[in-house]
């Protein structure tokens, strides 16, 4: 275990995460496929080992300040890219059932690549759109915990989200600095979706000191059946109310 791995280590133990050696090896084996994969497409823009560490795989971490997730309980990544949040959070609680959504075969492919490398058991990839996933019978109203990271403003997010939930789950998206805008424009979306605004929580990157917030909406009722709409609507007509 060298500084970057044992920093890792620490700052997850501040925040009630135990990772033992084999799974800082799983840490340390993503982020070399990230690199590998990363020079035939484009996953991120990070590439430096230290910043992936933080700004990648402690910042996935954080979700589980908005939410159990020891136990069985099922989490729907959607456009999960390089597979953050749920690849970090899947090493850190193996137990996890892992469902990924993601519209780029390619993604799928790498991620895919890793939940194999990594010998990750119960991580399910899924190519496809979001909007066309929710209405299966599969995936609708199932999952404890949905997450979304730098995907899209809240107010068309909401409806690529949220019918993934379960009745009394909880929707994490993970957004960066000044919200306030982006809050209230969603409040519509939330409530046409029987959603409810639970929290916002503030965080801050322990070395970049950059800002996070982790917006918690949690399911209180089915998703309505005329939601999502079809694929491409939600993001370029998000629900604003009048």
């Amino acid at each position: 275990m060298d500084s970057v791995q044992a920093w890792l280590r620490e700052q997850a133990e501040a925040i009630g995460i135990s990772l033992n050696e084999g799974q800082l090896e799983q840490f340390e084996l993503y982020f070399r496929l990230l690199v590998e994969w990363n020079e035939k497409m484009n996953l991120t823009g990070i590439t430096e080992r230290a910043a992936v560490y933080e700004k990648h795989f402690y910042d996935s971490l954080t979700v589980s300040l908005a939410s159990d997730l020891r136990g069985e309980r099922a989490l729907a990544d959607i456009g999960s890219g390089a597979g953050f949040p749920s690849i970090p959070l899947k090493i850190a609680f193996p137990q996890l059932k892992i469902t990924i959504v993601d519209a780029l075969a390619k993604r799928i492919r790498f991620l895919e690549e890793v939940a194999s490398s990594l010998k990750l058991d119960g991580v399910a990839c899924i190519h496809g759109r979001a909007e066309d996933i929710a209405r299966l019978p599969a995936h609708r109203d199932r999952y404890d915990v949905v997450t979304a990271r730098a995907v899209a403003r809240l107010a068309g997010l909401n409806e690529l989200c949220l019918p993934f939930v379960r009745d009394g789950g909880l929707f994490v998206a993970m957004k960066g600095s000044d919200l306030s805008e982006e809050i209230e424009e969603s409040r519509f979306s939330i409530k046409q979706l029987n959603g409810e605004l639970q929290e916002v929580k503030r965080l801050e990157l322990p070395i970049e000191r950059s800002e996070r917030h982790l917006v918690l909406i949690r399911k209180v009722r089915p998703t309505p059946q005329s939601y999502p709409r079809k694929a491409g609507v939600p993001l370029k007509m998000p629900l604003l109310g009048t």
